[in-house]
């Protein structure tokens, strides 16, 4: 359970990550709004998580899949560059994700 918390709350950091850009410095309300609600539905997702998963583990993960859904949401959807070496770096997080999920006690 704790890892299906942790995967949650990783892909609401990446909606409060986009909506930062789409807020526009919280100057749009809608935009404003979601990417509040985003944040702390994922830091409480993340702390009960951490109830049972390391520290280092849960938060590392957390950020990779926020840094990962990002980048590849800007890839996509906001022209962002898509040149191969960051996609290699990419590739990375996923590895450094999986990694330590298997090497993780919980």
């Amino acid at each position: 359970m704790a890892w299906t918390l942790l995967i949650i709350a990783g892909l609401l950091e990446v909606i409060w990550a986009i909506g930062l850009k789409q807020s526009d410095g919280f100057t749009r309300l809608l935009p404003s709004v979601i990417t509040i609600t985003a944040m702390v539905v994922s830091f409480a997702l993340l702390a009960a998580a951490m109830r049972s998963l390391p520290v280092g583990t849960a938060y590392a993960v957390w950020t990779g899949i926020g840094a990962l859904g990002t980048a590849v949401i800007g890839m996509v959807f906001l022209g962002e560059s898509r040149e191969a070496l960051r996609i290699a770096c990419l590739v990375l997080i996923v590895a450094g994700i999986a990694g330590l999920k298997l090497t993780s006690a919980s």
